[in-house]
């Protein structure tokens, strides 16, 4: 009887992905976790592995196809040939004496494969696992590799899960209590002139999901602040030579990395979720920033882990790496899930002033712009003022207002300001 494998929910609100490359072809044997597929889905490039030891029936999907969470990709042709490998190379006299097949084993086969990144599937072949033995603790029970850790520590006692971070509702109950009413039917364009159709695919998808879910769910408001980093440029300056020796990139972004992860411990109502269902704000003491990288495929949010406990050269070298590795398409799902907080900076692109939109379920966004020479006035006594030119960064936080106020919003942009401004500050006073 032929198995069907089914696209397994890959957790944070995935619910679908576009086929970039189909691995095997029909009549292939294959092993369990060798690589059957690649999936683009939530902004990251996944392999996708075998959950059998088998050989390829059907194979139901070509690369460009949109699937959903629960499709059938491929069916396995249970191929009898392959029993002896999945069970050891048990000789055939000692098969006679074993049980045909062991029922707990029949009935995890049955389930399908268990939703986990090929790092996590990695990590338990090493450590002899059975993730169908394992306690999720990701969202949308993804394992984790800190799961089959866990699971190994303790003897096959998974760690609990621990508090969600997704807020999300459900797909019934958004259906039972729609926010927006349904999109007027577009106008007929091509009456006007010659138009093209172009499919929204990959990351552009699941970029415009998001900020509708974001926009449509968060009552945001800006506000902004103008940063006199002409002290910071010059540290970054002297020590940047010395930080790219290490394989690090001292960047501006690094020093606000820094920076905010020190004002969301004293402001942790930034460092928030919203549980509308309980009535709760879910504060985080933990703090994963992501950082918006801007790729010629679209914008990606990888997240770096424990902010607050890197040194500045430490986030230079991690960030880095992580850029790199953005831009080459490399990162793992994993990577890409789980942040507390957003930072988006637009310098590089030329741009001053914006208004980023909050990456739900976060409460609050960072934004930077282009740092900018600018004439400032200095008082040099009492009503005696010089005009001296200034390395001005302006600075945007974006906020849930259900969550925060504006004068929060000062108070975490006025902690900012007084670090970046003067490095001597920063480095004597973020923890």
């Amino acid at each position: 009887m032929a198995r069907s494998f089914k696209l397994p929910d890959l957790g944070e609100g995935i619910h679908e992905g576009e086929v970039l490359a189909v691995r095997v072809s029909a009549g292939d044997r294959v092993k369990e976790g060798d690589p059957i597929l690649e999936i683009e889905t939530d902004k990251a490039a996944v392999e996708i592995p075998s959950p059998f030891t088998d050989r390829i029936g059907e194979i139901r999907v070509k690369p460009g196809d949109i699937v959903n969470v629960g499709d059938v990709l491929i069916t396995f042709a249970r191929d009898e040939t392959a029993a002896p490998e999945a069970k050891n190379d048990i000789k055939p006299a000692e098969a006679e004496k074993m049980p045909e097949e062991d029922p707990k084993q029949a009935a995890a086969l049955e389930k399908g494969p268990v939703p986990a990144s090929p790092a996590t599937r990695r990590l338990a072949r090493e450590l002899g696992i059975d993730l169908h033995d394992v306690t999720p603790t990701g969202h949308g029970d993804l394992v984790t590799p800190d799961d089959v850790r866990a699971y190994s520590e303790n003897r096959g006692a998974a760690l609990p899960a621990s508090e969600p971070e997704s807020i999300v509702p459900s797909a019934a109950r958004s259906e039972a209590r729609p926010l927006t009413t349904a999109s007027p039917p577009l106008p007929d364009f091509s009456k006007r002139g010659p138009v093209e159709r172009v499919p929204v695919r990959s990351i552009r998808r699941a970029t415009a999901r998001q900020m509708s879910l974001s926009w449509s769910q968060i009552p945001h408001v800006t506000s902004q602040a103008e940063v006199d980093i002409t002290k910071l440029e010059a540290f970054r300056q002297r020590h940047k030579t010395a930080v790219k020796s290490k394989g690090g990139k001292l960047t501006l972004t690094v020093f606000a990395l820094k920076a905010a992860a020190s004002a969301l411990r004293r402001y942790p109502n930034f460092n928030s979720s919203l549980d509308t269902e309980s009535g709760e704000i879910i504060l985080k003491h933990y703090y994963d920033i992501g950082v918006a990288v801007d790729t010629r495929e679209g914008l990606i949010v990888p997240v770096l882990r424990n902010v607050d406990r890197k040194s500045i050269t430490e986030l230079a070298i991690e960030l880095n790496e992580l850029v790199k590795r953005t831009h080459e398409r490399k990162l793992s799902l994993e990577e890409m899930q789980g942040g507390t907080f957003t930072l988006t900076n637009m310098g590089s692109t030329g741009g001053e002033h914006f208004a980023p939109i909050i990456n739900y379920p976060q409460t609050a966004i960072l934004g930077m712009g282009g740092a900018r020479m600018k004439p400032v006035a200095i008082e040099k006594k009492t009503g005696v003022y010089d005009i001296v030119p200034r390395l001005i960064l302006p600075m945007v936080i974006t906020f849930d207002h259900r969550v925060l106020d504006g004068g929060d919003a000062q108070r975490f942009l006025g902690m900012l300001t007084e670090a970046l401004e003067d490095p001597d500050v920063m480095m004597m006073t973020m923890t």
